[in-house]
């Protein structure tokens, strides 16, 4: 599956502020964020767990092809079974999660696979990374803008409290989009909302675009 600008986004704005040693990518694809977290930081274990077979095997291709493979690894898991005996703690959880919560369904099944939330429920996602992250540790996502307070109270349901959010606009004259979220253990009562707008028309990005995603295109 092509490369899309959410995963673009979620990688090269994902807090990387508490210097990770280990990264689980959930719900990797084709891996794109796992490349990036290896590109942008020094972690030294970056796992990622993969559902969909073909995705996977382009994971490991893309995983093996990079210029990191000793720091990165593909699981063909689903969540519950990577849950079952969680081995490690990570400092870094990132998720791109399907987002579709409507009951249409298109005729790819690999497509809702990666679109549908039924795939990868927020509640579950929440909880693995509840369970699964550092003391220090956080987690990122990037999920529709209609989805932004429910998904914060879940959250905050496992004790996971936002420190950072950036609403997504496509153009200035657009409505917010998407919602970039990082989490970690520790409640602030201030912390940083702002916004971002991709395109001053179509392939025109704005300067803060093109700032934050710029070390991760051929031509930009």
């Amino acid at each position: 599956m092509k490369i899309g600008t959410d995963g673009v986004l979620l990688g090269a704005w994902t807090p990387i502020s508490n210097r990770p040693f280990s990264v689980l990518d959930i719900g990797a694809g084709t891996g794109i964020l796992s490349l990036m977290l290896a590109q942008r930081s020094n972690a030294e274990q970056i796992d990622a767990i993969e559902i969909d077979e073909n995705a996977f095997e382009q994971c490991v291709e893309n995983f093996e092809n990079s210029p990191w493979p000793d720091r990165l690894y593909c699981y063909h898991a689903d969540l519950d079974e990577f849950m079952e005996e969680p081995e490690d703690e990570y400092d870094l959880i990132v998720s791109n999660p399907p987002f579709y919560a409507e009951d249409y369904k298109t005729d790819s099944e690999q497509r809702d696979l990666a679109r549908f939330q039924d795939a990868l429920p927020f509640e579950d996602l929440v909880e693995a990374a509840s369970v699964l992250l550092s003391e220090n540790g956080i987690f990122s996502v990037i999920i529709p803008f209609k989805e932004e307070t429910r998904f914060i109270g879940l959250a905050k349901d496992c004790n996971l409290f936002p420190f950072k959010i950036t609403r997504v606009k496509g153009t200035s004259t657009t409505e917010i989009k998407r919602s970039l979220l990082a989490f970690s253990y520790s409640e602030k009562v201030n912390f940083t909302i702002d916004e971002l707008v991709i395109e001053t028309a179509r392939h025109h990005y704005t300067p803060e675009y093109i700032a934050l995603t710029k070390d991760f295109y051929l031509k930009m």
